[in-house]
């Protein structure tokens, strides 16, 4: 007899392909207009396939696409090969778009346990902390994000952030009249704490290195980041900040990296550093942030990302002239849409054939 789980897949949805939480706008991964250069940007990990940990496989089968399905992602399955199918008891497979919906994949999960491979929309899983837990213990379906998928977009990002903070594009733009302000710093030769050994990290290290910068990177292991002049442990992150030019967060969101950056860590940092967000809003004390900034304790701050997420309107960091926000729009819909497509063709791929995967979570860590 089927299940009788949750018709998520008949059920409307007012923005069904949100990458919204309950305390965050949605974020839509289809673009409203037409994408003018699909091929634009690349993935810099698709090549890394590889098997979920203890070699384990999914059973192969048909594949769901919810909470409702849309033709470029079901598209891009069948040219994996899918089998697209209604979510049912034959379920092996699950694209699943939707982080505000969270609470409901949690559910499917529950009512279909044949499910195998779970793929998930963002590169970044906290949305999906009330899910990922349940399957630490390496029981449960495989989980694989778009982690990597967007490093190209969101790295130009952070440069563009870290270029308009270091010459101070921030006050100069505000300026409503001619007045030559001979102010800023040179990204060349800076010293560049960059927190964070993923994707974007590594596209980063690639697109600084004409600026001859060197690069201190901050992760959780001690092992060397290829293209970096020098890797550290999180617990020694301390140690390196003052002496940084820059700080860029691309860092995964876990409750151990929450507020990395606090009132301690932002005092270590020279009057002239830059800090750049393109990661998590809550690896930075915003209260701390906005101290600092409002004290002049540092150069200034380039926020995509905030803490809370949206910013109230009322929020000092708006009127701050050390700080720029864009609001969550590193990787715009018609940036990462071609890529989420690829990365969903090369996992249903693997899902059918061989059993490598592209950007896998692990649930006990939570990215």
């Amino acid at each position: 007899m089927t299940p009788r789980g949750p018709r998520v897949h008949e059920q409307p949805d007012p923005d069904p392909l949100s990458g919204a939480t309950p305390s965050a706008p949605a974020r839509s991964l289809v673009p409203e207009g037409p994408i003018g250069h699909p091929d634009q940007h690349r993935d810099p990990v698709a090549g890394t396939a590889r098997l979920p940990e203890g070699g384990r496989r999914p059973e192969p089968g048909p594949i769901a696409v919810l909470p409702r399905p849309t033709a470029l992602f079901v598209d891009a399955a069948v040219a994996g090969g899918a089998e697209i199918a209604p979510l049912d008891a034959r379920t092996r497979g699950l694209i699943w778009l939707s982080e505000r919906r969270a609470d409901e994949l949690g559910e499917i999960l529950e009512q279909y346990p044949g499910i195998g491979w779970v793929q998930l929309p963002w590169a970044g899983v906290d949305g999906f902390a009330s899910v990922l837990p349940r399957f630490a213990d390496g029981g449960g379906p495989v989980f694989t994000s778009a982690k990597g998928a967007y490093s190209e977009p969101v790295a130009e990002h952070a440069i563009a952030l870290l270029h308009a903070v270091m010459r101070e594009l921030g006050p100069k733009a505000r300026t409503a009249r001619w007045a030559p302000v001979r102010t800023g710093l040179s990204l060349f030769g800076a010293h560049i704490v960059l927190v964070g050994a993923g994707g974007i990290a590594a596209e980063l290290l690639r697109l600084l290195a004409p600026w001859r910068v060197r690069v201190t990177v901050v992760r959780r292991s001690a092992e060397p980041m290829p293209g970096a002049d020098r890797t550290v442990v999180a617990a020694d992150m301390r140690s390196v900040l003052p002496e940084a030019d820059a700080v860029i967060l691309a860092a995964a969101s876990t409750p151990e990296s929450r507020h990395l950056l606090g009132a301690e860590e932002l005092a270590l940092l020279p009057a002239h550093a830059a800090i750049v967000n393109i990661a998590r809003g809550a690896l930075i004390d915003t209260d701390a942030l906005t101290t600092a900034l409002r004290e002049k304790r540092l150069l200034g701050a380039g926020l995509d990302v905030t803490d809370p997420e949206p910013l109230p309107d009322d929020h000092p960091l708006w009127r701050e002239p050390r700080c720029i926000i864009t609001s969550h729009s590193a990787d715009t819909p018609e940036m990462t849409a071609p890529l989420l497509a690829r990365r969903i063709t090369g996992n249903v791929r693997g899902f059918l054939g061989d059993g490598r995967f592209v950007g896998l979570v692990d649930p006990a860590s939570g990215y």
